[in-house]
């Protein structure tokens, strides 16, 4: 595999305009796009059952695949169809060959497949000296052009009219001029003649249903038919996971594909293919009938693998809808050609790790940032991130990691004592380029990290060495017993916030305790796959609370109460022992909002009043996708004296921070934050609330460089103004 200049590849995307305005326009409206064709269907109880449906329907067929293969093949060879298995790539490339020779084929007509692309099929039929023409509008100018999709639905998302035309008239070897009917109407003159003189069509399938044989092409194009009937040969090319029991499970499919897909109740034509069927063709000058030949190639290529595997056969669940990429903030920013030669985006990731190989997924694995907006749309439920994250796993088991890495996950942050050791002496050497609470430039060529954002200092007095002082006003007969788990932020960086929250709970009535041997909650070292050292910390952590003998465990960091809530008991699920210390450790975890709106409820404090000062609100993602927790810190502000609340428009979209990734693709980060501050000044906002100090810094730095007049806060902060 060719190693690539990733960051070179994104910045040149990044500073495309063309690309910038697609993208940027069609992420505006596809949402809305979306549910206006789920209008009759109802609200998102009922979208959600469809989506259980499916989902279920794909777990069945995946758990019985080797049967339901058999029985598609049985069921095709019945009608009179030919039906080959293929290994891999290179195995279907011969069989298919072979066909071609046997049936003296010379010029064949494609309609959109990407698996045809994944195992660059086009490439070696050309190379055989076959002529090979793609007919779906998009594919034929990707290919004129030497391009490959950046997107599984719409492949030419990313190129205007201007560059289309470019593309028609290099091909025709005349001007065409960049008016869209004029292109079609050219493009339907000359693929006519490629379809008339064709020997053979080679199409995908959206799903091949096993008791009858019937394929299913699901298009807004009418090429895809033509392809599947003039030409006197048809070959079907299908991976496994296309492959459905009953007709009756197609509909599950359409139900949902179209309107996530492209925002319609229905495509333009669904296709259905049962075997041969009598044609007219021209023999010896004389038009005669005849049967169509019908093949279909069943292909491997990981697939079975997968499908065997217990966690990462959720993948068949996928119906190639890409509503993932659609809303995926990384995809949005720089499209999909970034991401490797054929899928793109969180499940082009995992399909590339799945059907090529681990390096070629460690190449772009770390653009996911696990915002997972995509696991709120994708009809099949699949959990991208989680996928992901396994095969991150599953790298760094095979590799290890880079030796930056190694030393300070491994060597410094189970070591709690040099971990802190060094934040302390970081917070002194910072002092040459502190100001206040920002490092607003940094020299030489570590410039570029302070461009558009200004990033937080380390405080000069964590919180750990303010607790002693802080609990003497712990109240003298306590209503609970809370023991707070700061994260590294709120320890660190942000030691005033874990006040805020000291203060807060202790006016709930609660005797707040601080464990010192806390530390990282590892998510960091969770995030490079490396789940040895993070058991190593989860071990560290649950025997330091556990010691405190405590109501609840409270967390004003979402990420770290995810963490601490479920990713502890996944990490331990092969150990019996810590297992249940970690169920029962996370049993009595909270995340800090929700804790305080549940107490301020049965108080009668969740009362709106109405300020004079506004205030907004960004939503993390770990906060509102992870936890499901986003009604509640509202409750608090709209609660809060002297604030009146606005919400912004995509308060749920992702700040750009997502841990380190905010430092390693800072071109991507500073879009998403760019994109993030335009909202909140849109608001007329004074304040932006936030309950994650990730989010806290990288919104607070941004409002620094950009809009100095608004100020970021900790909700806890806020509340802790109203005592």
């Amino acid at each position: 595999m060719t190693k690539r200049n990733l960051k070179e590849e994104i910045k040149e995307k990044l500073a495309d305009p063309i690309l910038r305005n697609n993208l940027s326009r069609f992420a505006q409206q596809y949402p809305a796009a979306r549910m206006k064709a789920y209008g009759n269907i109802g609200g998102d109880a009922e979208i959600d059952a469809l989506r259980d449906d499916l989902r279920q329907m794909k777990r069945e067929t995946v758990a019985h695949i080797e049967e339901v293969a058999d029985e598609f093949q049985a069921s095709l060879e019945k009608r009179g169809v030919k039906v080959f298995r293929a290994k891999d790539g290179d195995h279907l490339k011969q069989q298919l060959l072979q066909i071609c020779k046997e049936n003296g084929v010379k010029r064949i007509v494609k309609s959109k497949s990407m698996a045809t692309e994944e195992i660059r099929l086009n490439d070696f039929l050309v190379k055989e000296g076959l002529h090979v023409k793609e007919t779906d509008l998009g594919e034929w100018m990707l290919s004129v052009a030497g391009q490959h999709p950046s997107h599984m639905v719409m492949p030419a998302i990313h190129l205007n009219r201007k560059q289309c035309a470019k593309f028609f008239s290099d091909e025709l070897k005349e001007n065409i001029p960049s008016d869209i009917p004029f292109m079609v109407q050219t493009a339907r003159r000359v693929l006519r003649e490629e379809f008339l003189h064709a020997d053979m069509g080679i199409s995908g399938a959206n799903f091949g249903i096993a008791e009858n044989g019937m394929i299913g092409l699901v298009t807004n194009e009418g090429n895809a038919r033509i392809v599947t009937t003039i030409p006197p040969i048809h070959v079907v090319i299908i991976g496994y996971e296309k492959l459905i029991p009953k007709t009756s499970d197609a509909s599950k499919i359409m139900r949902l594909l179209p309107r996530n897909a492209t925002g319609q109740r229905m495509v333009s034509y669904l296709t259905l293919v049962d075997g041969p069927t009598p044609i007219i063709r021209e023999i010896d000058g004389k038009m005669v009938e005849d049967m169509k030949k019908v093949y279909v190639i069943l292909l491997d290529n990981g697939r079975l693998e997968a499908a065997h595997d217990p966690k990462l056969n959720e993948v068949y669940q996928c119906v190639r809808c890409a509503s993932c990429l659609n809303v995926c903030p990384i995809w949005t920013s720089v499209g999909g050609n970034v991401y490797g030669h054929i899928y793109s985006g969180g499940i082009g990731a995992i399909l590339t790790g799945l059907l090529e190989s681990s390096e070629a997924f460690s190449q772009f694995s770390d653009l996911c940032i696990g915002c997972r907006r995509c696991t709120t749309i994708c009809p099949g439920k699949i959990n991208i991130p989680d996928l992901i994250q396994e095969l991150r796993n599953r790298r760094t088991e095979k590799v290890g990691l880079a030796l930056p890495e190694k030393i300070m996950f491994q060597k410094v942050m189970t070591n709690r004592k040099l971990f802190h050791t060094l934040l302390r002496a970081a917070s002194i050497g910072q002092k040459p380029v502190q100001s206040g609470r920002f490092i607003r430039n940094l020299p030489l060529f570590f410039a570029k990290m302070t461009e558009g954002r200004s990033l937080p200092a380390i405080a000069a007095k964590p919180l750990r060495d303010r607790t002693e002082e802080l609990f003497k006003k712990n109240p003298k007969n306590p209503k609970m017993r809370v023991a707070f788990f700061s994260g590294c932020n709120i320890d660190f960086v942000f030691p005033d916030t874990g006040e805020s929250v000291i203060k807060v709970l202790q006016d709930l009535g609660a005797e707040v305790v601080y464990p010192h041997d806390q530390s990282c909650c590892g998510k960091p070292v969770l995030g490079a796959g490396d789940v040895h050292t993070a058991k190593k910390i989860a071990i560290q952590n649950i025997k330091a609370f556990e010691k405190c003998n405590a109501d609840y465990i409270l967390a004003a960091c979402p990420t770290c109460a995810e963490t601490l809530m479920e990713t502890y008991k996944e990490i331990f699920a092969d150990d019996e022992k810590w297992l249940a210390r970690s169920k029962a450790f996370g049993a009595k975890v909270r995340e800090f909002t929700s804790f305080v709106a549940e107490e301020y409820k049965k108080q009668g404090r969740l009362v709106k009043v109405n300020g004079t000062s506004k205030v907004t609100y960004h939503d993390s993602c770990h906060m509102k996708r992870g936890l499901g927790i986003y009604k509640e810190p509202r409750a608090l502000l709209e609660a809060a004296k002297g604030y009146e609340f606005v919400d912004m428009e995509g308060a749920d979209k992702c700040c750009g921070m997502a841990g380190a990734f905010g430092m390693k693709y800072a071109n991507i980060s500073l879009r998403l934050l760019e994109n993030k501050l335009n909202n909140i000044k849109a608001t007329g906002a004074q304040t932006v609330a936030v309950a994650c100090p990730a989010c806290m810094m990288q919104i607070g730095g941004g409002l620094d460089k950009n809009l100095p007049n608004v100020k970021v806060k900790h909700v806890a902060d806020i509340l802790a103004e109203n005592l």
